[in-house]
């Protein structure tokens, strides 16, 4: 599976449009975000992607954790969204 990586410049609505494409056909997706402007961007994103699949009647948890990434041979800690349906 493809983590669906959001960087602080990302568009919300194109993020959130990947997001609600990738629950409705594969039920799980996981957001990724590096720093607090990167965060921000995708937790605006997860809850536009939340109204976008009540119309297709899909209700959506999102359960945040700590991972550990590497990037340029340094290893930065990075936030990791768990989306699901309810």
């Amino acid at each position: 599976m493809d983590v669906i990586k959001v960087k602080a410049v990302s568009r919300t609505a194109a993020v959130a449009g990947a997001i609600a494409g990738v629950i409705r056909e594969q039920k799980h997706a996981e957001v990724q975000a590096i720093g607090a402007g990167a965060v921000n961007q995708a937790v605006k994103a997860l809850v536009l992607a939340k109204n976008f699949l009540v119309q297709d009647e899909i209700d959506i948890i999102f359960t945040p954790e700590f991972v550990n990434v590497e990037i340029d041979g340094k290893v930065r800690t990075a936030i990791k969204f768990v989306v699901e349906p309810r």
